[in-house]
């Protein structure tokens, strides 16, 4: 079977040597063996558990939590159920940052073409209300409709 050093490992995935140390300390590479020399040697079996352990982490998953996952996955099928509880919990998560991202990105958008339009007019006055510094609802309105255009 193949082996990987640490080094062929932040090549392939961009993870840097420091952050692999880090995971390995923190637990997270508890399926890595070492060789006569101290070194870390993954093997193509391995390359599964990055990924994974990758993805948790972009995810924001806390590295306590990663841990805890990779022990599981170590232990084997007994752990099954709870490996699958775990993927749907954090899919959850990720499903409402998600989600909670796209309406500040919404949001972003909103203003972008608000001062957009007012940069055009040259004032930003012509959003408020009469007599007011409040936006017209009329111009959500407009925006949304510029929006249906677009696509």
């Amino acid at each position: 079977m193949k082996k990987f050093l640490i080094g062929d490992i932040t090549k392939k995935y961009g993870i840097s040597q420091d952050t692999l140390r880090y995971y390995d300390k923190a637990g997270l590479l508890p399926f890595v063996k070492k060789n006569q020399a101290g070194r870390r040697e993954f093997t193509e079996d391995d390359l599964g558990y990055i990924e994974v352990i990758d993805c948790l982490k972009r995810s924001g998953i806390p590295v306590k939590e990663i841990a805890k996952f990779m022990d599981w996955c170590v232990e084997g099928d007994k752990t099954l159920p709870q490996r699958y509880a775990f993927m749907v919990e954090q899919e959850a998560a990720l499903e409402k940052k998600i989600h909670e991202l796209q309406a500040q990105l919404d949001f972003l958008r909103w203003k972008k073409w608000y001062y957009q339009t007012a940069n055009e007019a040259g004032t930003e006055t012509i959003f408020f209300k009469e007599g007011t510094r409040q936006v017209d609802d009329k111009w959500h309105q407009k925006y949304s409709e510029s929006k249906r255009l677009e696509s």
